[in-house]
């Protein structure tokens, strides 16, 4: 899962790919029924299902949230499969990614568009470490010339309210305010906060955790509100959003600050990650993730 960039920059060491994606990539993207690599699971339904059977099922969806762990592979090859399954089915489809931050939209469009070239692009844009497991989505996206959406908040703005709060944002200039949502920023109680109080744990506590807290809901307000205006500026458009499954499993998170901007989009949520259950994976204490849970095999190796 993932709370915050100044949290991930202390805990992970990401790589590229190495030769093994490659080769996972490959069977995943040509053998989408190989029950070696992942299974899906229709939480509604209550039944196993395909992937393709999973993209059929969403004419009546506006944004489907893959939440993953950043460091699984699979996940990240199945991402690619669905947003071509998706192009392919529907009409207009964008890809909107929590990889990517605001700040940089105007030269990822630019590469988009073919502008400037994807050395120009890696340079001046803040990629991840583990971009490499992205970037055939992005890929297909450019030769498809679909829209791509860098949604994060950039990362210096979320340390800032993990050190000094939401109020800290009120005196950035009217240029920065424009690459968040709109202030102040909507701190969701209830089941949300005190999950991510279950995360912390005993590593935070008092005002301190709050400040994390709040940066946690500025990154997701963040994503929700620029998802909701890529949905407005373009009419019967199916969104993919990729984000740490922590944002979206439960329908919490980024998907509660989305009903907030956009109440009347129609969402349904991916929560992926591997099990050790792989083989007899037990649904019942999976459900309540999302409308759809896949689970990897935990014996492909990991990026990080």
């Amino acid at each position: 899962c993932c709370t915050n960039p100044y949290l991930r920059s202390m805990n992970i060491r990401q790589q590229l790919l190495t030769l093994v994606f490659a080769t996972t990539f490959t069977a995943v993207a040509h053998a989408q029924t190989d029950s070696l690599l992942y299974r899906v699971f229709d939480t509604q339904a209550e039944k196993e299902i395909s992937l393709s059977e999973l993209v059929g099922s969403l004419q009546h969806t506006d944004v489907l949230f893959f939440g993953e762990e950043h460091n699984d592979s699979v996940a990240h090859a199945l991402q690619y499969d669905v947003l071509k399954a998706m192009d392919e089915r529907y009409e207009t489809v964008a890809l909107s990614m929590e990889m990517l931050v605001s700040d940089d939209q105007l030269v990822l469009n630019e590469y988009l568009g073919g502008l400037i070239t994807e050395r120009n692009f890696s340079k001046d844009a803040v990629l991840w470490n583990n971009y490499a497991d992205y970037r055939p989505a992005v890929e297909y996206a450019k030769a498809h010339q679909l829209n791509v959406l860098a949604a994060n908040a950039p990362s210096r703005y979320t340390n800032r309210v993990t050190r000094e709060g939401l109020r800290s944002l009120d005196t950035l200039d009217e240029a920065a305010k424009m690459l968040l949502a709109p202030l102040p920023i909507d701190t969701l109680t209830g089941p949300y906060y005190e999950k991510f109080n279950g995360l912390m744990g005993e590593h935070g506590s008092g005002m301190a955790n709050m400040k994390i807290y709040q940066s946690q809901n500025l990154w997701d307000a963040t994503m929700a509100y620029r998802i909701s205006q890529l949905a407005k500026r373009t009419p019967a458009v199916k969104i993919l959003h990729l984000n740490g499954r922590f944002h979206s499993d439960e329908k919490l998170g980024t998907i509660a600050q989305l009903a907030k901007y956009a109440a009347t989009l129609r969402v349904k949520n991916i929560s992926c990650f591997p099990h050790e259950g792989f083989d007899k994976p037990q649904w019942e204490t999976f459900r309540h993730l999302g409308d759809y849970v896949i689970i990897t095999n935990p014996d492909v190796k990991r990026t990080f």
